[in-house]
């Protein structure tokens, strides 16, 4: 597995780093701050990307992530990250003092398709209230109802512009409007509340 560490504070990546170089699987890629990252996932082509959201980041500024369209674990601190992360697109949001066995589990599952949560963050985004399926303000269009069924293959904003024979352009603009009718934060959440809402073609 390639792997891109992403982190502000290097004291932090350090030690994840020496923390990941136990696994012989692991090939750690790069190290970058987050707003380098999305740059670096191009240039570096990660399997996966750590990103350790840190201490004192409260969620209330734009996911840096959130281009990176590749799995990534996010390591937060607090309930309000969590939400950050999910921005994000995080597959898989766990607490920064699980042990490294947990940790090392999570990566593997991400790049293997899982999303992986660990017990806080699993309380967090499954209480009942956050699982009432809500009532689509605008309807779908048919154009949103096929990138809505290619997000739930996993496709990114490249590959379904290729899909469909559209621009990428377009295809980040059915993907963002379609976040927004859904009322999602991230495509893992659109695809989530698409499937509850019966929008989806199994």
């Amino acid at each position: 597995m390639r792997l891109l560490l992403v982190g502000d504070d290097p004291l932090a990546r350090s030690a994840l780093a020496a923390l990941v170089a136990e696994d012989s699987r692991i090939l750690l890629v790069g190290q970058a701050a987050p707003t380098e990252a999305v740059a670096l996932v191009h240039a570096l082509d990660p399997d996966v990307v750590l990103w350790d959201v840190g201490l004192e980041h409260d969620g209330d500024a734009d996911a840096p992530l959130s281009g990176a369209e590749r799995p990534l674990v996010a390591l937060v601190a607090g309930e309000a990250q969590i939400a950050l992360a999910r921005a994000a697109g995080a597959r898989g949001i766990l607490r920064r003092d699980l042990d490294a066995p947990r940790l090392l589990a999570a990566l593997h599952g991400a790049a293997l398709g899982l999303v992986v949560y660990d017990e806080a963050a699993a309380a967090s985004l499954l209480r009942p209230a956050a699982l009432e399926p809500r009532a689509l303000v605008e309807p779908l269009t048919p154009r949103e109802q096929e990138v809505l069924q290619l997000l739930a293959s996993g496709l990114s904003n490249k590959a379904i512009a290729q899909r469909l024979a559209i621009s990428e352009h377009t295809a980040k603009f059915h993907v963002a409007k379609l976040l927004q009718k859904l009322g999602a934060l991230s495509r893992s959440e659109a695809v989530f509340l698409g499937a509850r809402m019966g929008l989806l073609v199994v």
